[in-house]
C-alpha cells in the first residue's frame, strides 16, 4: 500500500486579500483628500485676496499662476527626492513642507504683505508636488 504524505493543513494569506494593505490605502485616500482641499482652497482665496489688497485681475490671476506654476517648477526637484528618499520619506518630507508654507501665512497676514501671500503659497504647493 502507497504510503501517503502529510500534506500541511495552515493555508498561507495571499496579499491580495487586501487585509494587508488597507492602511495604507486608507493613508493615501486621505492624503489625496488633503491635497485636492488645499488645492480647492485656493480658489477660495483668490476673491479674498484681491479685496485686501485692491488687486487688478492680472495680480489676482497671478494667485492661481504661482500656486499652479509651483507644481511645474518643483516636480521635477519632487522626482529627484522620490528617487533619492523613497516614496514614504518623501511624502512626509511634502507635509512638512505643506506645514511650512502653512504657517507662513501667519506672518503675511500680521504684515499684510501681497508678496508674502505669493511665496507662502508657492511654499505650500511646492509640498504638494
Amino acid at each position: 500500500m502507497p504510503t501517503v504524505a502529510a500534506t500541511n493543513t495552515r493555508t498561507a494569506t495571499s496579499p491580495s486579500d487586501g487585509s494587508d494593505y488597507a492602511g495604507a490605502l486608507a493613508m493615501v485616500t486621505i492624503l489625496f483628500f488633503f491635497w485636492g482641499f488645499v488645492t480647492v482652497l485656493n480658489d477660495i482665496l483668490v476673491p479674498h485676496l484681491k479685496s485686501i489688497f485692491d488687486l487688478n485681475y492680472t495680480q489676482s490671476q497671478l494667485i492661481q499662476f504661482a500656486f499652479f506654476g509651483a507644481y511645474f517648477v518643483f516636480s521635477l526637484p519632487s522626482a529627484k527626492l522620490v528617487d533619492r528618499m523613497g516614496y514614504q520619506e518623501s511624502m512626509v518630507a511634502g507635509l512638512l513642507t505643506m506645514a511650512v508654507g502653512a504657517f507662513l501665512f501667519v506672518p503675511a497676514a500680521s504684515v499684510p504683505s501681497y508678496p508674502v501671500f505669493l511665496g507662502a503659497l508657492i511654499v505650500l504647493a511646492a509640498g504638494i508636488t
